[in-house]
């Protein structure tokens, strides 16, 4: 996957095309549970904003993040968030939980991730998260896939959407005890439409397009879609699956 362009983050597009984000990772935080006195390492850690809710809870939170965009935002909140790949990590048995909304998908080699994880934590130390699952945006994905075929340009996915039972084993074989884990349909309205999504989250696959190649495809991407996920009220939803899980370092 190395020959992939690597998603890029627009700080102000992210919030007002991808604030759901945040929104629906707040039911992930329940399964964490944060504990006043807690430490807690927040992987993906964006913009800060489930972040604030943890330190709202009383845990301390390190945050970490690839992007320097959402990192300076982060910062500005008064959040204690680190420009740190999380293939990269070195945190050494320093938290008591690791939690991770919507950023694992992104990451190219989840077992150095993992590895990263697992170090970082205590013994007995919970990870607990959410990221896209098999099927995750199955539609938009088939038609990037087609649009960009049929126009003779290469199709490569930067996105790691495992099954539950591939992503259980990635767990055990690193030390943890899973708690839960399953896959999680979710419909997840757009409140700015599927173009606002393409622009916020399909960068990989058109950047190495011209400017006009790159609106003439998310353009036909858009028509091919709208009779399947937008409704005649011109609300779009997206096919969203989840993989929620809740495990424990042995």
């Amino acid at each position: 996957m190395a020959d992939i362009p690597l998603q890029r983050w627009d700080a102000a597009g992210y919030a007002r095309n991808a604030r759901f984000v945040a929104e629906h990772g707040l039911a992930v935080l329940d399964l964490l549970a944060p504990r006043a006195g807690e430490c807690v390492l927040d992987v993906g850690c964006g913009d800060g904003a489930l972040s604030r809710e943890i330190e709202r809870l009383g845990a301390a939170v390190v945050g970490v993040d690839s992007s320097p965009e959402l990192v300076a935002v982060a910062k500005t909140a008064g959040l204690d968030a680190r420009l740190i790949d999380a293939h990269e990590m070195a945190f050494s048995v320093e938290f008591d939980a690791v939690f991770t909304n919507a950023a694992l998908h992104w990451m190219r080699d989840p077992t150095r991730v993992l590895d990263a994880v697992a170090r970082a934590l205590r013994p007995g130390g919970r990870f607990v998260g959410e990221f896209g699952g098999h099927g995750n945006v199955a539609a938009i994905r088939t038609a990037l896939a087609a649009v960009l075929t049929e126009r003779g340009f290469a199709v490569a996915s930067p996105w790691y959407f495992p099954t539950v039972e591939e992503f259980a084993k990635l767990l055990q074989s690193h030390g943890f005890a899973i708690d839960a884990i399953a896959l999680v349909p979710r419909p997840t309205a757009l409140p700015t439409g599927l173009r606002g999504w393409l622009d916020t989250f399909a960068h990989p696959f058109v950047a190495r397009l011209d400017a006009a190649q790159r609106a003439e495809v998310l353009a036909a991407v858009t028509d091919l879609l709208s009779p399947i996920l937008c409704d005649s009220e011109d609300n779009w939803t997206a096919d969203y699956v989840r993989l929620r899980f809740s495990a424990t370092l042995t």
